[in-house]
């Protein structure tokens, strides 16, 4: 979080992108749609691998670290390569976020059915 001010007025929190987008995801599928997620997830281009990795590292959350990661690996972020999902724990077993949706195999995770195809 940021501090930002104007002139006198009072300063006002504000998210990083990174951590704005993992609040975001934790919104899914309740508050959020998957594909309002995506597309702000396809143009994450800048975000900071540090702050990344801090976030996730103290993020407790499996529902969020594996949609993450899900999404990120679905865009092909460059990026990427400096956030490496071995250091994090990514829980174990299945979990179902959209009833009728898909299983990703990778993050046992199930998505809508229309976006679990590569991009």
């Amino acid at each position: 979080m940021r501090a930002l001010s104007e002139g006198n007025a009072l300063p006002m929190r504000v998210a990083t992108p990174e951590r704005a987008f993992l609040e975001m995801l934790d919104e899914l599928p309740a508050q959020e749609s998957f594909h309002n997620v995506d597309m702000i997830a396809e143009g994450l281009r800048t975000l900071s691998p540090r702050r990344l990795k801090t976030l996730l590292a103290h993020c407790s959350s499996v529902k969020v670290k594996r949609l993450f990661f899900w999404f990120v690996d679905r865009h092909h972020h460059s990026w990427l390569k400096s956030v490496d999902k071995a250091e994090f724990d990514l829980g174990s077993g299945k979990r179902m976020l959209v009833k009728g949706g898909r299983l990703d195999p990778t993050y046992l995770i199930t998505v809508r059915d229309d976006l679990n195809v590569p991009v």
